[in-house]
């Protein structure tokens, strides 16, 4: 079927960033009806049942693989972090991510990007892994890279070499464990559409869940891709943000059924 905007007898001329949550518009006329295009359906296994999802209104949200978080000579490592759980999510996403920026399925980066002054950053952020006040925190160089913890377009706040951002991903810079607060990205996911959230990154039981749970508080359908996300804290605490996830925010499914169902379509 031809759309309102590709037929050259209907004049009209977008007013917006994607299909479904677009106006059409020219010197007579606002048509606001913002006709959606039909569902593309995918249905795959997930934690406690299984899902069905519409890819135009899908998004994958990762949150904060960013080296100092994961690489070796950042800001967790140099504060005696094992920063090797952080790196598991890698491989999935490696794979993941490509499949599903070739489903038009919108990549949002939600990444620590401190203001070089920190003027938008209370005592109590600077507290956090910085207990005593005389160690690394927010904003202070890591003697290893010399970079500041976590400054926008530092080193350390810098996605890791190994996932590649692509030209037509989504970038949001966060200043809190939530990526919600503070930041454009519920506009921006409004804006796209967008009525349910894929969940990976790092921490998963900190910035991934709080994150998450902002989402759900907003009225987002929330899922948590367990092999795509992972934690430097205890077990426990892993555990814990699987059951909250399922029990109380929404859903758990791995990235290897997702692909499965997008290939079999």
């Amino acid at each position: 079927m031809t759309d309102r905007f590709s037929d050259p007898n209907s004049a009209l001329h977008p007013m917006g960033t994607r299909p479904g949550s677009q106006w059409g518009v020219n010197g007579e006329l606002a048509d606001l009806s913002r006709p959606a295009p039909a569902p593309r359906v995918v249905s795959f296994p997930a934690q406690p049942k299984a899902l069905r999802l519409d890819l135009n209104r899908l998004a994958v949200i990762v949150v904060d693989m960013q080296n100092d978080f994961c690489t070796p000579g950042g800001w967790l490592d140099h504060i005696g972090v094992d920063t090797t759980p952080a790196r598991r999510p890698l491989a999935p996403l490696q794979t993941l991510l490509p499949v599903l920026r070739a489903a038009d399925v919108p990549v949002v980066w939600v990444n620590w990007g401190n203001r070089r002054d920190l003027m938008n950053i209370s005592p109590a952020l600077r507290h956090v892994y910085n207990g005593s006040g005389e160690d690394v925190g927010l904003g202070d160089p890591v003697p290893a890279s010399g970079a500041p913890v976590l400054q926008k377009d530092s080193w350390g706040a810098a996605v890791i070499d190994e996932l590649t951002v692509a030209d037509t991903d989504v970038r949001v810079d966060k200043f809190r464990m939530s990526g919600f607060w503070d930041t454009p990205l519920d506009s921006i996911l409004r804006n796209l559409g967008i009525s349910t959230c894929l969940f990976a990154g790092v921490n998963a039981d900190q910035c991934v869940l709080h994150t998450l749970a902002d989402a759900n508080f907003l009225g987002y359908d929330t899922v948590l891709l367990e092999d795509c996300t992972a934690t430097t804290s205890p077990a426990f605490c892993w555990d814990a943000t699987l059951y909250n996830a399922r029990q109380i925010f929404g859903f758990t499914a791995l990235s290897t059924d997702l692909i499965a169902a997008l290939e079999a379509r």
